[in-house]
């Protein structure tokens, strides 16, 4: 059985790596080693910084509110002195390490937490809703801190946080299942790119190999990995690389992937959230329009008088969890649907323009459920007069598509292409803010922004304080609150959990910030509440957006 002093010293190893295929090769050696099957799926989910697969419906509902008032019944140490101590290391896991060091009670007899202990009181926590819970779900907060060891301590309140600090991405996940039971990496991302579970997937590799993993299929209400499109250079260069292109309108809403089979339907954000609770009239449309047993890909926009409403109304449908009825009529949404990867079987296989077929079989058309148009053709003058259409329809731009590409659950690449006519921004990771001063005091009113480096980790580029207008703070306002992990005067550190997408005039090179670059001008475009933190701009893609600005001014 695999205790949780067993996990958290992996992870006390594995920080200390900066090797990459050191750290894979260290959590191979871990995983093969794990005998029972729910430790060995459990350990490859915490790895991660998980508790739930991301598109589980289960949430543990814990902000930092609660694990500092866990922390106060643990170790009986007032909350001013935790808010100091967290300050002070500018970790809440540090912080929660050295607290367990500092208890006034020493237990002898500690009844030692395993990985399946700690599994049962996460799946008892995230079960409590209603009157109570919360004081609930402090007092089962507070029995783990008081089974932790200091170093336990460290893992756990950065497993709840979801912030492991690891520098363990994805790639090292995938390599570690293929090193530790011997099965090529490809297979091994495959297999989770369509069941988005590594822990499922570590678990098929334990017991079949590769056959088992080659053998898992697609399957309704588990969402996959949506394939992703690049950026389009230009549109020369786009119809020289793809002889025959299938030339769509980019919707300025949120992607979205409609399960419907077993007569329910379920749908996906992007983020492989479940947002189906949210989107009732959409549900309603989808089992009157589309032919059950399908699984498909599209754009959900918000639409007034008929013109598309900003990106932001869409995700207030997204987030709002009462009053649901109400935002129905408030902003009411239309679904355009591009593609299908499931179709009373796994099509993802299928050349588009085939899979374009089925779709159109499969779709009914109503107002708010359509086909996305699409034009074939390359010539450049046609795409052109589609791409004014698109912008005077008050939509993004075009994508363009290769008619021979299969679907590749997860991958950017040169068979989508998206052609946009707004400026260059950057998806950036908000970990810090200031409180305003004067009307806007009650108000955060400016966000510092981090870009991720190789490992996953987080790196400054600036602070965005314009674009904003006072609705827009006061919703981002509550929608941070929870995530403040310690204030200093004015100064905010967050828990980072939401990404911004922001504009520039330029990029500079700046000692300002660990980046070593900062955004001159920065201004708010919106929150990008459909893309999780992984998903966010590099600081490989800064510095080549950098080089491609100095070049362009003449740099040498």
């Amino acid at each position: 059985m695999l205790t949780f002093s067993e996990f958290a010293e992996l992870c006390q190893i594995v920080e200390k790596i900066s090797s990459t295929l050191e750290k894979t090769a260290r959590i191979a050696v871990f995983i093969r080693e794990i005998e029972d099957e729910d430790d060995l799926y459990n350990a490859v989910l915490f790895l991660q910084g998980r508790i739930y697969p991301e598109w589980s419906e289960r949430d543990l509902g814990v902000g930092v509110g609660l694990i500092y008032e866990a922390m106060r019944i643990a170790t009986g140490i007032d909350r001013k002195t935790i808010e100091n101590l967290i300050r002070e290391k500018g970790d809440f896991g540090l912080a929660a390490e050295e607290l367990v060091k500092k208890k006034t009670q020493t237990l002898l007899f500690r009844e030692e937490l395993t990985v399946k202990k700690l599994r049962e009181i996460f799946d008892e926590i995230s079960s409590l809703e209603g009157g109570g819970s919360q004081k609930k779900k402090i007092l089962l907060l507070s029995e783990l801190y008081s089974l932790c060891s200091p170093i336990e301590a460290r893992y756990l309140t950065r497993l709840i946080l979801r912030e492991m600090r690891l520098g363990i991405g994805e790639g090292i996940i995938r390599d570690a299942i293929g090193k530790a039971f011997g099965i090529e990496s490809e297979i091994v991302e495959r297999a989770y790119m369509i069941t988005n579970d590594f822990g499922k997937v570590a678990v098929e590799a334990k017991n079949g190999g590769k056959q088992a993993l080659l053998s898992l299929r697609i399957t309704p209400h588990i969402p996959v990995k949506m394939m992703l499109a690049q950026v389009a250079e230009s549109l020369e260069e786009a119809t020289r690389e793809i002889k025959e292109l299938g030339v769509e309108w980019k919707f300025d809403g949120s992607r979205v992937q409609i399960h419907y089979a077993d007569g329910r339907v379920t749908i996906y954000s992007r983020r492989l959230e479940n947002v189906t609770n949210a989107l009732p009239d959409i549900v309603s449309e989808i089992k009157r329009c589309v032919r059950e047993n399908v699984i498909l890909d599209g754009e959900v926009i918000a639409v007034k008088d008929g013109r598309p409403m900003p990106f932001q109304h869409v995700l207030r449908r997204f987030r709002r969890k009462h009053g649901v009825s109400r935002m129905v009529e408030e902003i009411p949404l239309k679904v355009y649907l591009y593609d299908i990867l499931y179709d009373d079987g796994e099509v993802i296989d299928l050349p588009l323009k085939e899979r374009r077929t089925r779709l159109i079989s499969a779709i009914g058309e109503s107002d708010a459920v359509k086909v996305a148009e699409q034009i074939v053709t390359s010539d450049v003058d046609v795409i052109q007069q589609e791409f004014d259409r698109a912008i005077q329809a008050g939509h993004e731009g075009l994508m363009l598509k290769n008619l021979e590409s299969r679907y590749i659950p997860g991958k950017r690449g040169k068979n989508w292409l998206k052609l946009k006519a707004t400026m260059e921004t950057l998806d950036l990771v908000v970990v810090g803010g200031e409180w305003g001063e004067g009307k806007r005091s009650n108000l955060i009113s400016s966000f510092e922004l981090a870009c991720l480096d190789e490992y996953g980790g987080l790196l400054r580029v600036g602070k965005v304080a314009t674009g904003f207008t006072d609705e827009d703070l006061e919703e981002l306002t509550e929608l941070f609150k929870p995530e403040i992990e310690y204030q200093e005067g004015k100064r905010i550190v967050f828990n980072p959990k939401y990404v911004f997408e922001v504009a520039y005039q330029e990029i500079q090179k700046s000692p300002k910030y660990e980046s070593g670059y900062a955004l001159r001008f920065p201004r708010f475009v919106r929150l990008r509440d459909d893309k999780s933190v992984e998903e966010a701009d590099t600081i490989e893609r800064v510095a080549r957006l950098y080089e491609v600005q100095f070049r362009s001014k003449g740099g040498s």
